[in-house]
């Protein structure tokens, strides 16, 4: 006991070359588009090549070494510039130097006396996304993912229109009804069956052919599930849905819940980050009215995965009263300093990571004005893309895009102008399927792809990195016609 239980200069020297590992090949090669977005390989194959066995006795540096070569080898490249899967891609070099710090500084963001910087920075961090949508005063809190967001929403708004439930369970409560559009995010129905309130008492809201909200068809819902017995208590409404990118008529479902006195939730985890450019803050137009918003700055911002921020216009401590404990071995009352700073009481959690300084840094590296380009930017991709499907033979457009959804068919030639015979559509469905299995044997690229409603299969193109150029958008769109000419 005499000396440490590990080598701290054999550790420094794996860490210094784990950190070249890191810039070389996650880095500089993961970003670099003339290398594979992906290499390929089926699970079983992979699971040979990486020798995932865990046994009982060390391995050398080298070995270690070459190991995390192959984790990265074998992942996907989420900072390729021809990565458009998800609604989170690119890799900022001030987020990422802020997800290291976090990671190397190691500690859990519940009380200020272990992470006194990181307590205080995610208060002005969550300020100003509150600044943002309008509020001058309010809470937050930032929570590990938009579903959990969403989830806070829900659990707040139960508790504060029915505070006993807190301590008597759901069976003093009558029996609750939650609202939201058919197009609304699948973390809804979750966090329902989650919190014990159940899936059947969410009501799905009709949403017109652009996929909004119909507030009529809500206020249609709202009597019908009171004339059953059920108590209102909460509406969700949605800036930009996953699939369509569809923003909900805040104002109009506003007036709706203010009429019934119902919670109103926005979930733009998606959408929000459109609030920093005045371009495009119109298409929230009234979520300063919500009582609640999930914003996912991991997303647009392209922060890095997690950056999720739960927004509340409440400022009578009603986080802290819906999920505090007051646990005494970690929010002692005798403290020398003033407990209003330990805010990890808000939270269900207890271990909390730092989320806040990854997206402190880069706000810090750019500034509102960088960010709010950064969306522009993204709008611009988004409307290039639209005009060159329309331009282009054999692509057709699902819907004009509102947001930087792109969602469109590629029509094979074979199938051109066979609109009308019976096996058009199932065959058209196949399409998209076939070519990101191409795709992504191949590592050229990688897009998401989905039926909806009565549409087949179609994909759906989602630009957010800085990283891509005209060249990448070009590219795509070249890359998706000769993967599915021969279909």
């Amino acid at each position: 006991l005499e000396h440490p239980g590990w080598d701290p200069a054999a550790g420094e020297e794996f860490l210094r070359e784990a950190l070249r590992v890191l810039l070389e090949d996650a880095v500089r090669r993961g970003t670099d588009v003339t290398e594979k977005v992906c290499e390929w390989r089926e699970p079983r194959e992979l699971q040979d090549l990486l020798d995932l066995e865990l046994r009982s006795h060390g391995e050398p540096t080298e070995r270690l070494l070459q190991r995390c070569r192959d984790v990265v080898r074998y992942s996907v490249k989420t900072g390729h510039p021809r990565f458009f899967n998800q609604l989170f891609s690119g890799l900022d070099p001030h987020a990422l130097a802020g997800r290291l710090l976090t990671e190397a500084l190691n500690t859990s963001q519940y009380t200020f006396e272990v992470a006194p910087v990181f307590v205080l920075m995610e208060g002005v961090v969550l300020a100003k996304l509150r600044e943002l949508v309008g509020w001058s005063s309010g809470d937050g809190i930032f929570a590990p993912g938009g579903s959990m967001c969403n989830m806070y929403a829900m659990n707040v708004a139960r508790f504060q229109r029915f505070p006993e439930c807190r301590s008597l369970g759901m069976a003093a409560l009558p029996r609750l009804a939650l609202f939201t559009s058919c197009d609304s995010h699948y973390s809804i129905q979750k966090g329902a069956a989650f919190l014990g309130i159940g899936t059947e008492n969410v009501r799905l809201v009709a949403t017109n052919e652009r996929g909004k909200m119909i507030p009529e068809e809500l206020e249609k819902e709202i009597q019908k599930a009171k004339a059953e017995g059920a108590e209102p208590f909460l509406v969700c409404a949605t800036c930009g849905t996953t699939v369509l990118g569809a923003f909900d008529p805040l104002g109009a479902i506003a007036d709706v819940c203010e009429r019934y006195g119902l919670w109103f939730h926005v979930d733009a985890a998606w959408g929000g980050s459109a609030l920093l450019s005045s371009k495009h803050r119109h298409l929230l137009a009234g979520i300063e009215r919500a009582h609640s918003v999930t914003w996912n700055p991991h997303k647009m911002l392209t922060v890095g995965l997690q950056c999720s921020a739960f927004l509340l216009r409440d400022t009578s401590g009603l986080l802290q009263r819906c999920h505090g404990s007051g646990a005494t071995y970690l929010f002692q009352r005798d403290k020398f300093y003033d407990m209003s700073y330990d805010t990890g009481d808000k939270s269900p959690q207890c271990g909390r990571r730092v989320d806040c300084l990854k997206l402190w840094l880069l706000w810090k590296a750019t500034g509102t004005q960088g960010l709010a380009q950064r969306v522009e930017r993204a709008f611009a991709c988004s409307q290039y893309l639209a005009e060159e499907v329309k331009r282009r033979d054999g692509f057709k457009l699902v819907m004009e895009p509102e947001f930087i959804n792109l969602c469109f068919w590629f029509v094979p030639p074979r199938l051109r102008g066979r609109e009308s015979c019976p096996d058009y559509w199932p065959s058209l469905g196949k399409v998209a399927p076939t070519i990101k299995e191409r795709m992504m044997r191949k590592g050229s690229m990688m897009v998401g792809y989905q039926p909806h409603g009565t549409h087949v299969n179609f994909f759906r193109q989602i630009v957010t990195s800085p990283a891509v150029t005209r060249a990448d958008l070009d590219f795509f769109l070249d890359e998706i016609e000769r993967l599915g000419r021969d279909l």
